[in-house]
Formats: structure tokens, C-alpha cells, sequence
């Protein structure tokens, strides 16, 4: 879509919800609109949207590269003189000074959005998400391909680390492994969780020195960001023999990720994911261990809507992204979790991963 398209969108969002004017700052919300966002740091710099007008209060110092992305008026303003007075102005020229309905960025500066508010006293707020949350949680065909192109290269990566895998490595080693084929791709590296063993139990394993030992389950947890979208895998690799019970528990957490890709159906809420997952590993004994939401949606940021949990009640339409990875932890033996990102497509789940989820042995 274009801007204007997107403005469009957003405008028809914010008279759906009676909303007068959105302001939003430089991040994902912003890139979402644009196609970019300003640089970020402590000097108020809003777009801001009403139903027929768009401007930025933008420090002048970021002006110029701002100019050279978008023709949207800008009022600027100094260190030395502060943003209030370019505030008013702005407010004044988009015709928002008596707005009565404010929506501000939840992921902003929350000195941003207090200057903002303070400015209008008069108005009722809420968050941007209520206007612009379902449009970001549908993506267009160029988001989607956009997400592919990740995946692909987290492909790489795990195949990179199974097949460096060996006794005497550290978790470090490896996420050195994963790193490099990001960098090789034009990736940078968002995170890469490696969890050996006993550490395997902790979801968000700090990945550290612990040495790779025969017998260890190791949860290979890892995302990188590629353009404006990033990626999200998780597999499984044992070395040499697994420990007891560890094919059962990898099969239970198997079978929960493809009883959840069955319930993700358009029309389905997140809830129904979340539980058909949960079910499973609730009916093979190991619920206790279950102590996270089935997954999150994915776009822009890492994490976002729609949040397939328990308490989740958005309706799935097509073009939503999000992940599916249940796990099971066993404190002081080992965990597994799965993890595959999904389109939700008319038909059903498109998983962006072309591996298999079998566990690797090493």
C-alpha cells in the first residue's frame, strides 16, 4: 500500500472509533504509516493525523532527512526555544486544537504523549492501538513476502548451527554460528536464545558458557532482522544419547503445535489456538510445565498483536502473522519448544519454515 493508502486506512479506522486525532511517534507505528520513522531520542517529534489533515512537530535537526522522505508539513522546532510554541502551531495548522478524542502511541515516550495531552486538555485519550492495532495486524502481499525473505535466512541459520554442532562447544559458540549467517545475509541478529541441558527449562535462557556435553536436549531459540520485518524460529538438537523421557516430551509439544495449526482458521479467536495447544499437553500430564501463551503475532515488532493466549479474543482474519510455540520445561533436566511463524491465509496457516521440527541429532 501506498501513504496515502495507509492514511486512508488509518483515518477510516479513527472515525470507526470516533477518534479526532493520532500521534504518533518515531517507531514501529510510525514506520507502519510512512514506510519510515525519524530518528528517535528525548526531543518530541509526533506525526500527527486527523481526519483530513497530517503534520510532524519535528526538531529541526531531523528535519531535513525528514523532508527528504515525506512532504508532509513539518513545524519545527529548536533546543533553544523547546517544542510548546511548534506544539500550538502545529495543533493550529492541522486543526486539531479542539479535538475532543486523543489517541497516543503506547509505545512512545511518555513525556511525549504528557505534552501532547497537556496541550488539550479538554480531550478524552486512548491508545493508537484501538485505531491502528487491526490494520497492523493484517499484512499486505509485499509484508508478506517480506516475512519470507526472514524466514529463509533463519532457515539458514539453524541449519548453519546443526551442522557445527558438537560435544565441547559452548551455547555461545553457537549463537556465534547464527550471528555470522545473519551478517553473511544482510541480517542483524535481534536475539539467539541456546539453552544446554538443564538450561533448556528456562524459556529466556540468558545463552552464556555453559559447555555442550553429551546427553544435553538444547533449545536453539533464534530471530534476526533483515529491512523493516525480522524472523522467529525455535528447534530442538540432542547430543548423542537424549535423556529419559525426552522423545515423549517432544512428541506431546509436536503434537500440540499441529493441533494448534488445525485451529488456526480464520474466524477462530486467538483463545481457540491457544487452548487446543494447551489441551494437549494438559491431557499427556505435562500442563504444570506449559508456563507461557501458545505465541504472538509478529510484523514490525518482534512482538505484537494478536496474542495467542488463554485470555486472547481477537478474531483470526487472513494476514495475520503470529507464531505457534508450545513448550514443556522440566526444571533441572531439560525443556523443548517448537516454534513456527504463521500467515494465516483463507485455507488455514502458511508456516514461513521449510525445516522439519524433528528433533537434531548431534
Amino acid at each position: 500500500m501506498t501513504v496515502n493508502d495507509r492514511l486512508a486506512s488509518l483515518r477510516a479506522s479513527m472515525a470507526a472509533s470516533g477518534t479526532d486525532l493520532i500521534a504518533l511517534g518515531p517507531g514501529p507505528n510510525m514506520h507502519w504509516a510512512l514506510g519510515f520513522h525519524t530518528h528517535a531520542d528525548e526531543r518530541p517529534c509526533l506525526l500527527m493525523v486527523t481526519a483530513d489533515k497530517a503534520g510532524f512537530l519535528m526538531p529541526v535537526l531531523n528535519a531535513a532527512d525528514a523532508r527528504a522522505r515525506s512532504d508532509l508539513p513539518m513545524f519545527t522546532w529548536d533546543d533553544a526555544d523547546g517544542p510548546d510554541a511548534a506544539l500550538q502551531l502545529a495543533l493550529a495548522g492541522l486543526q486539531a486544537t479542539t479535538a475532543r478524542k486523543v489517541a497516543v502511541d503506547e509505545s512512545m515516550r511518555a513525556d511525549f504523549a504528557l505534552l501532547l495531552l497537556g496541550a488539550l486538555p479538554q480531550a478524552s485519550h486512548s491508545f493508537a492501538a484501538e485505531s491502528l492495532g487491526p490494520l497492523r495486524m493484517r499484512k499486505d502481499a509485499a509484508e508478506q513476502d517480506a516475512l519470507r525473505m526472514n524466514a529463509a535466512i533463519d532457515d539458514a541459520a539453524i541449519t548453519a548451527i546443526f551442522a557445527a554442532l558438537k560435544p565441547g562447544m559452548t551455547e555461545t559458540d553457537l549463537a556465534a554460528v547464527a550471528h555470522q549467517v545473519f551478517k553473511d545475509h544482510g541480517a542483524a541478529a535481534l536475539f539467539t536464545i541456546v539453552g544446554a541441558g538443564a538450561n533448556g527449562a528456562y524459556p529466556h535462557h540468558a545463552t552464556g558458557t555453559t559447555v555442550i556435553a553429551d546427553g544435553d536436549a538444547i533449545v536453539i531459540d533464534i530471530g534476526a532482522r533483515k529491512g523493516a520485518f525480522s524472523s522467529d524460529i525455535t528447534r530442538m538438537a540432542v547430543v548423542g544419547t537424549p535423556p529419559a523421557d525426552y522423545a515423549h516430551v517432544h512428541d506431546t509439544v509436536e503434537a500440540a503445535v499441529q493441533a494448534a495449526l488445525a485451529a488456526a482458521r480464520p474466524g477462530a479467536r486467538a483463545c481457540d489456538v491457544d487452548r487446543a495447544a494447551r489441551q494437549v499437553i494438559e491431557d499427556a500430564g505435562y500442563g504444570a510445565y506449559f508456563v507461557h501463551r501458545t505465541g504472538h503475532g509478529m510484523g514490525l515488532e518482534g512482538h505484537e498483536p494478536p496474542y495467542i493466549s488463554a485470555s486472547g479474543q481477537t478474531m483470526l482474519e487472513p494476514g495475520m502473522v503470529f507464531s505457534i510455540e508450545p513448550g514443556i520445561y522440566l526444571t533441572g533436566r531439560f525443556g523443548v519448544r517448537l516454534e513456527e511463524i504463521v500467515i494465516l491465509q483463507p485455507d488455514g496457516p502458511e508456516v514461513l519454515s521449510k525445516l522439519p521440527r524433528a528433533v537434531f541429532r548431534a
